[in-house]
């Protein structure tokens, strides 16, 4: 990861000027004033079973070290980004609350409301649940396994009843016992996360409230989808990566307008969204993603290793001390004086 990963903070005129602008016609403010309908969405941090290439599900992993700082991290691109939420929306499953919880703390914006819902919950993976994703694609092939994580209408095998991982046993579903998924397609996916859109979601943009959705891969493909129209042959080919806040500006219809440079975006081709981390840092995260899981020729743990010890000790100068409450102490850091560093090189 590079400096390019962070967003360019705007002066802090336009911070308050845009506020103001905002307020004065609604009660919930947003700095972005080209249009009153923001939609931000970030997938959480790594999990225990992100770094170990497991199956998870609805299974309630929680972060790693890693994942922390990953989350950290995008809440520090938020805030150098300017944008302000009016209040945040993610799953019942730990890694995305406490990925949202952390966001909000590098924001300074922990008072928003933070609501949670099942419906938000991962896809579920059935009996796939807790294996090993390379083992798996040395048992059943790559294509299978890539329908199986990535197409529109294949669900993997479902989960046994007496699976050591089902929801069931968990308490948080004891109400809700005849709607868990004992697997999922994204189709069925996308039909869960279309009622918390039309429901809950839209109505909020319409208001005109800014909106962040903290939530897991595939949640968020079946969302952004609908929300870019990509066709079900089309989206096997759409990952996201962790802990990269994609943001989106809306029409009135609460249809994408376009990117600032008129172009979608170079990482996946297929969005019209904006990566805060650039498009560049999500393709390199991208590709290693697609090699830790197809590529059975690489037998190390690309979510372990010395790389990502690199990634480790860069994050942690950048983001600094998790206690530190000043962000003008921010603003003095390594990234932002890189940062300022190459918009004086793109002048030149």
């Amino acid at each position: 990861m590079t400096s390019r990963i962070m967003a360019s903070p705007l002066p802090i005129h336009i911070f308050q000027s845009a506020r103001l602008a905002a307020s004065s016609r609604r009660a919930y403010s947003s700095i972005n004033c080209k249009t009153q309908y923001n939609i931000c969405f970030v997938r959480h941090g790594q999990s225990t079973w992100n770094r170990d290439n497991r199956f998870i599900g609805w299974t309630d992993t929680p972060l790693t070290e890693d994942g922390v700082l990953e989350a950290r991290v995008a809440g520090r691109m938020l805030q150098s980004s300017g944008i302000l939420f009016d209040e945040a929306h993610t799953s019942l499953l730990r890694r995305c609350i406490r990925t949202t919880n952390l966001v909000l703390m590098e924001m300074g914006q922990e008072y928003i409301p933070v609501n949670k819902h099942w419906r938000l919950n991962e896809r579920s993976y059935g009996d796939l649940v807790g294996l090993n994703k390379k083992e798996v694609v040395k048992k059943f092939g790559k294509d299978q396994v890539k329908r199986w994580r990535r197409s529109y209408d294949e669900p993997p095998p479902p989960m046994s009843e007496n699976h050591d991982h089902h929801p069931k046993f968990d308490p948080r579903y004891r109400l809700m016992l005849d709607d868990i998924p004992r697997s999922e397609s994204l189709k069925c996916t996308k039909a869960r996360s279309k009622i918390y859109w039309d429901d809950v979601i839209a109505p909020a943009l319409r208001s005109g409230k800014t909106l962040l959705v903290v939530g897991h891969e595939n949640n968020l493909r079946s969302i952004v989808m609908r929300l870019e129209g990509i066709s079900a042959e089309d989206i096997i080919n759409l990952s996201l990566p962790r802990a990269i806040p994609l943001a989106y500006r809306l029409d009135k219809d609460l249809k994408p307008l376009p990117r600032a440079d008129g172009k979608r975006d170079e990482a996946t081709g297929m969005l019209n969204g904006t990566w805060l981390g650039g498009d560049d840092a999500v393709q390199e995260i991208l590709e290693r993603d697609y090699k830790q899981v197809y590529d059975t020729s690489i037998e190390q743990n690309l979510e372990r290793g010395s790389d990502r010890d690199k990634w480790r000790r860069w994050t942690e100068m950048a983001i600094g001390d998790p206690e530190d409450e000043s962000f003008e102490a921010h603003s003095r850091s390594h990234v932002h004086r890189n940062l300022n560093n190459n918009k004086n090189h793109e002048k030149r």
